[in-house]
């Protein structure tokens, strides 16, 4: 190696370890801000409406709004830069948590629904943020990298839960209902990952990536329609089960998390109880990325994202059979669920990422958040009608029979190869 050579590779290196410690900070406080957010959203929508079938409503609007703004984001980002993308995302969310705190206030479902669309921005930019920490990344060390962006936001997602009681007691101070106070603190929590961000995301690891692989290959268009984005996805066989990886393990985890505070609630668990499980389930999705990373990095991807599925079955049936009044089972069960949803994401994305050309790949990017939080929008709304209807248990079953046979279908195409 040159010395030129090992000059640019040691900046490469330099220039990665600090996008992904800058990526890794906005990630808490953006976190907090989701977490805080999503414990009590489903418990505002159901008192504003007078029934618990809208809870599951409330969270899909708001995995419908990280949704529909995965691929405008994802747009912006392969124009103008990772920091572009991301600094929109979590600006968006910021007004978005305003006017769920307004709609609340004001008594006014519709307004409130409006506002969580626009507060899902934050999820969505969150979500995309790990792709960031792959843009530099050495070929071996893609999974660990992402991983360690999704760890991150541990902190602020385990916080933001336990935080609900206090936040509460902030929206009585400013004379607002006290599940106001959450999104609040989302508002706080958003803006500050957005400067962040803007301040210190520089230079842009997208840009660097695509300057270095049009230096070495000449580049090419960057194919980034929808329609032509999923032929591209859907020719390559690994792509294709990284993008259902992510979308199953996501809607699973959205499915049965947002109604787990409902449940508990039926009995009178108070928030503090509610927001320990879901404090313990976030520890599960988060907490353990990094061995998500490493597995996916040395075993391989297709193997963790199998875990991933079997690890999201049984904890539907664990979940599911749980009291409302059994917050040790209940948190047993949500943290393999959010296990399996780690092993699904971190590694799914990896495999997605990697398997498409660097000339599809934002676009690629962009509508696997896309598809992703569609398929968890649509099972959160499912969710809420069948407990509803039915009941958690029931709920449970249906989660736990769907990650099955994502399971079989994974297995059946490693046995294939």
């Amino acid at each position: 190696m040159s010395s030129e050579t090992g000059t640019a590779v040691s900046h490469r290196a330099s220039l990665h370890r600090r996008t992904v410690a800058v990526l890794a900070g906005a990630q808490v406080l953006g976190g907090l801000g989701v977490a805080i957010g999503v414990a009590v959203g489903g418990l505002i929508a159901a008192d504003i409406a007078g029934t618990d079938g809208v809870a599951g409503l409330a969270q899909s609007f708001g995995v419908l709004g990280a949704a529909a703004a995965a691929v405008p984001l994802a747009r912006l980002t392969r124009r103008r830069g990772r920091r572009a993308g991301l600094v929109a995302g979590m600006s968006t969310g910021a007004v978005g948590a305003g006017v769920v705190v307004a709609g609340s206030a004001l008594r006014l479902l519709p307004l409130m629904l409006g506002g969580l669309l626009f507060f899902g921005a934050a999820t969505a930019a969150g979500l995309q943020a790990r792709y960031g920490a792959t843009d530099l990344a050495s070929p071996d060390g893609v999974a660990r990298s992402l991983s360690v962006v999704v760890w991150a936001s541990t902190v602020g997602s385990v916080l933001g839960p336990n935080l609900a009681e206090p936040a509460g007691a902030l929206g009585t101070v400013v004379g607002l209902p006290p599940l106001t106070g959450p999104f609040l603190v989302s508002m706080v929590g958003f803006a500050g990952a957005a400067v962040l961000l803007f301040v210190l995301l520089r230079p842009d690891p997208l840009l660097a990536a695509r300057q270095k692989a049009l230096s070495e290959t000449g580049g090419g268009r960057e194919r980034a329609g929808f329609l032509a984005t999923l032929r591209v996805i859907a020719m390559r066989p690994r792509a294709l089960i990284g993008l259902l990886a992510v979308t199953s393990s996501h809607m699973a985890m959205v499915s049965v998390m947002v109604m787990t505070p409902v449940h508990m609630h039926h009995v009178e668990v108070t928030l503090t109880v509610i927001g320990l499980v879901i404090s313990v389930h976030v520890v599960g999705m988060y907490g353990f990325s990094p061995l998500a990373g490493w597995l996916a990095d040395r075993v391989g991807r297709v193997p963790v994202v199998f875990a991933g599925a079997v690890l999201s079955a049984v904890a539907a049936v664990v979940s599911g059979t749980a009291p409302g009044n059994d917050p040790v089972r209940l948190g047993i069960g949500l943290f393999l669920l959010g296990l399996g949803w780690s092993c699904g994401l971190v590694a799914g994305s990896a495999l997605l990422s990697e398997s498409v050309p660097m000339s599809s790949r934002t676009a690629a990017q962009g509508v696997s958040d896309l598809v992703m939080n569609g398929g968890a929008a649509l099972g959160g709304s499912l969710a809420g009608v069948v407990v509803a209807q039915f009941s958690y248990a029931w709920l449970g079953f249906a989660v736990a029979m769907g990650m099955a046979l994502a399971a079989l279908g994974e297995l059946k195409w490693v046995s294939d190869r």
